[in-house]
């Protein structure tokens, strides 16, 4: 694809658009939108018309933000029309919520989705991405599901397991965007901590804990993504770290090791790292293959490959990528890092542009495409 192409075609659009009557930043908002679906699809299916292609999609994902925006602001002007609110108890519901949400009449897979739509505020874009599943098709998942439970009455706490994995979507799409959405999910998973003593309640408050405390070096200037080894470690939040590896060690202690408790150890293991090369990855690996053995996961798999890669070296860590599906989210980013790692450098350079072109967010693309760049010009030295 011609990058170079869309990045002359980006002022024409955005013209476009604001002749339609959109507003200068909502055109740049959609346009940008059109961009990363461009990345995506265009490689396998070019349009005949770029322009075109690009004016149309970007209207209508400017129409949809449009329309939600609209209905936003209805249903505030109807609050504000209500008349004033009698006592009522300073209590918080949101956790009822979610428990009602996991209703035992529905497979987990939907209780999740449909909690996440209703009660966690992510959209169904951000659902399917978390699901590796198209749009439409969470879409759908989603309809049934409130067709399912529509009339039935919702007076039994549903699936503890189900609002954990809730929780931990929420937490992830919120560490990855929204601040907002990850302190949220912390602040309920507390809740939920403070009436249970379930290992694996604890041992996800912890994973959030020790993940939320790098935030704040996760992104440089402009929202440039510093990968983990690259991080100013001098930033992280001791205090959280030392909250959260408290909660998991004590959790640990309980002999009931589930998945979260898995995920929150190997978190812990590069908190306790002074840099990254002292970063324990023989252990490392020794906990992907117990989350491996507790959850089969195609994406534990990948990571497992890059830790192993670590340990024992790339030709290891590509052998570990065997069976791994290469349609998975990042698995080009990480075949590229350990080829670089390995020698190869005209590979790698092959598969970050492949990553790029696949990436999920603007910010991914970005580091990914400058990735592909360096390893280029170590070719050239």
């Amino acid at each position: 694809m011609n990058e170079s192409l869309l990045r002359e075609l980006v002022p024409a659009v955005i013209g476009v658009l604001v002749r339609r009557g959109a507003d200068f930043a909502s055109a740049e908002d959609a346009v940008q939108d059109a961009l990363i679906r461009a990345l995506a699809t265009w490689p396998d299916d070019p349009p005949r018309d770029p322009k075109a292609w690009l004016v149309a999609v970007a209207w209508h994902r400017f129409l949809d933000a449009a329309r939600a925006e609209a209905s936003r602001r209805g249903r505030e002007v109807a609050v504000q029309a209500e008349p004033p609110a009698g006592p009522a108890s300073a209590t918080d519901d949101t956790l009822r919520l979610y428990f009602l949400c996991a209703h035992s009449t529905l497979p987990p897979a939907s209780a999740v989705a449909l909690t996440l739509r209703a009660v966690g505020g992510l959209t169904t874009r951000q659902i399917a991405a978390a699901y590796l599943v198209p749009e439409a098709t969470m879409a759908q998942r989603i309809s049934r599901a409130k067709r399912k439970i529509a009339g039935l009455p919702l007076d039994q706490p549903g699936d503890l397991g189900t609002v954990l994995r809730v929780l931990y979507l929420v937490f992830n799409e919120g560490y990855g965007g929204s601040v907002d959405l990850a302190a949220e999910a912390i602040r309920l998973t507390r809740q939920l901590a403070a009436l249970t003593d379930e290992p694996e309640v604890a041992g996800l408050l912890a994973l959030m804990l020790l993940h939320h405390a790098r935030r704040s070096s996760r992104t440089g200037p402009g929202g440039r993504l510093v990968p983990l080894a690259e991080q100013d470690r001098s930033r992280w939040d001791t205090g959280l770290i030392a909250e959260g590896v408290t909660i998991l060690q004590t959790a640990l202690a309980r002999d009931r090791l589930g998945e979260y408790q898995a995920q929150a150890a190997i978190a812990a293991l590069h908190a306790d790292a002074r840099s990254a090369s002292e970063t324990d990855w023989v252990q490392i690996v020794e906990w992907y293959d117990e989350l491996l053995l507790l959850t089969g996961s195609p994406v534990v798999r990948l990571n497992r490959a890059v830790a192993v890669g670590e340990a024992d070296g790339p030709q290891a860590g590509l052998a570990a990528l065997a069976g791994v599906d290469p349609g998975l989210p990042r698995y080009a980013a990480v075949t590229a890092y350990l080829h670089e790692r390995a020698g190869d450098l005209a590979r790698a350079a092959e598969l970050y542009a492949e990553a790029a072109r696949a990436a999920a967010s603007v910010p991914e693309r970005d580091h990914l495409t400058r990735e592909a760049a360096r390893v280029r010009q170590l070719l050239k030295a």
